[in-house]
């Protein structure tokens, strides 16, 4: 089962009321999202809890709980293919992400590293040349690729498919 920990931000736009998640360690499908506004456009940052991939979404209108669930859905495995994982791996995250808890957000240092990514997020939509250009999948692909100091200055990609082949092996 996967965990979405929204922030009150989130939580308010979207008009959902959280659930109580379970008390456990975070594990590899522990998320949290937070909603930024660029450009007058809405935007939802998801950040894995353990290894800091994240996965930049728009917002076009408030969906319902389920379009939420499943447009992360969509996105996390469309993100996660154009990374190259194997089969095994992407059917893992398919079945892990089948059952999603919404909740709030319990975890400040994984929000601190969302707030270095929102800045580079901006940096790099400033950097297009409007913002109809921007490509979020690129953006996407950049951020895993910027080491983090929460997890010894690795970047996220690599900390992904590490524990992941720790899994798979």
């Amino acid at each position: 089962m996967a965990i979405i920990r929204c922030t009150a931000k989130l939580l308010n736009d979207l008009k959902f009321k959280p659930t109580n998640a379970p008390d456990q360690p975070a594990g590899l499908c522990d998320w949290h999202a937070n909603l930024l506004r660029l450009n007058h456009k809405k935007y939802v940052i998801f950040t894995n809890d353990l290894t800091l991939y994240s996965l930049l979404m728009r917002w076009d209108k408030t969906p319902s709980s389920a379009d939420f669930l499943e447009r992360f859905r969509l996105g996390l495995v469309t993100s996660l293919v154009r990374e190259g994982l194997v089969e095994s791996q992407l059917e893992y995250f398919l079945k892990e992400h089948e059952q999603i808890t919404i909740t709030k957000t319990n975890n400040r240092s994984v929000l601190g590293s969302m707030n270095d990514l929102i800045f580079q997020i901006k940096s790099m939509i400033q950097l297009g040349n409007a913002p109809t250009d921007v490509d979020l999948s690129e953006i996407t692909r950049q951020l895993n690729r910027i080491p983090m100091g929460a997890i010894n200055y690795k970047v996220s990609i690599d900390e992904l498919k590490q524990r992941l082949a720790a899994i798979h092996n």
